[in-house]
C-alpha cells in the first residue's frame, strides 16, 4: 500500500491539488447527473417535446471540443518534453477551439429560437428546450472556467515556468479541460438519445 505522507513537500502539495481537483470534478459530475435526471423525470409532462431536435451548431461544437481536447493533450505532451514553441502553438490552438465552442453553443441557442421557435422563458418557452438551455449554459460556465485556467497556463508557459519537470499547472488544467470535454460528449449524446 502506498504511503501518501511520503515524498518532498512539493510532491505532497501536488498530490493535494490533484485530489482537490478530482473532488471538484466528481461534485460537478454529480451536479450534471442531477440535471439530466431531472430532465428524465420531466419527460412524462404533457408539454414535453417528443420530436426533440438538436440544433446543427451543437454538432459543430461537439467536434470543436473533441479537437480542443486533442490539441491540449499534445500541448501538454510537448511542454513536458521541452518543445516549448510547438507546445505554445498547441495551447493557442486549444484556446481558439474553446472560444469557438462557446460561439457555436450560443449559435445553437439562436437556432433553437430561430428554427424551432422555442425560447428559454416566456410564452414560447417549452420545458424540454428550457432544460437544454439551462444545462448547456451551465456547461458553458464551466468551459469559461477552463478557458481561464488555459489562459493562466499560456501565460505561465510564456514566462517559462514549466521547466525541470514542474508541470503541475498544465496537468491540472488539462485534466479539467478533458473533463468538460467528456461532459459535453455525454450531454450531447444524452440529449440525442433521451428524447
Amino acid at each position: 500500500m502506498k504511503d501518501y505522507t511520503e515524498g518532498t513537500e512539493e510532491m505532497k502539495i501536488a498530490r493535494a491539488k490533484k485530489m482537490m481537483l478530482w473532488f471538484g470534478i466528481i461534485s460537478l459530475g454529480m451536479s450534471f447527473a442531477g440535471l439530466t435526471s431531472a430532465y428524465i423525470v420531466s419527460k412524462p409532462r404533457a408539454d414535453w417535446v417528443d420530436d426533440l431536435q438538436l440544433p446543427p451548431a451543437f454538432t459543430v461544437s461537439l467536434i470543436l471540443i473533441v479537437l480542443s481536447s486533442i490539441t491540449f493533450h499534445f500541448a501538454k505532451t510537448k511542454v513536458k518534453a521541452g518543445e516549448s514553441k510547438l507546445g505554445m502553438i498547441l495551447l493557442l490552438a486549444t484556446l481558439v477551439l474553446g472560444i469557438s465552442f462557446i460561439f457555436f453553443q450560443v449559435r445553437g441557442f439562436d437556432q433553437i429560437i430561430g428554427i424551432f421557435g422555442y425560447n428559454p422563458t416566456g410564452p414560447t418557452a417549452n420545458i424540454t428546450y428550457t432544460y437544454i438551455f439551462l444545462i448547456a449554459f451551465v456547461h458553458i460556465a464551466h468551459i469559461v472556467a477552463a478557458l481561464i485556467a488555459l489562459i493562466v497556463v499560456i501565460y505561465n508557459h510564456y514566462k517559462q515556468k514549466y521547466n525541470n519537470g514542474k508541470t503541475l499547472g498544465i496537468e491540472l488544467a488539462a485534466t479539467f479541460w478533458h473533463f468538460v470535454d467528456v461532459l459535453w460528449i455525454y450531454l450531447f449524446f444524452f440529449f440525442y438519445f433521451v428524447r
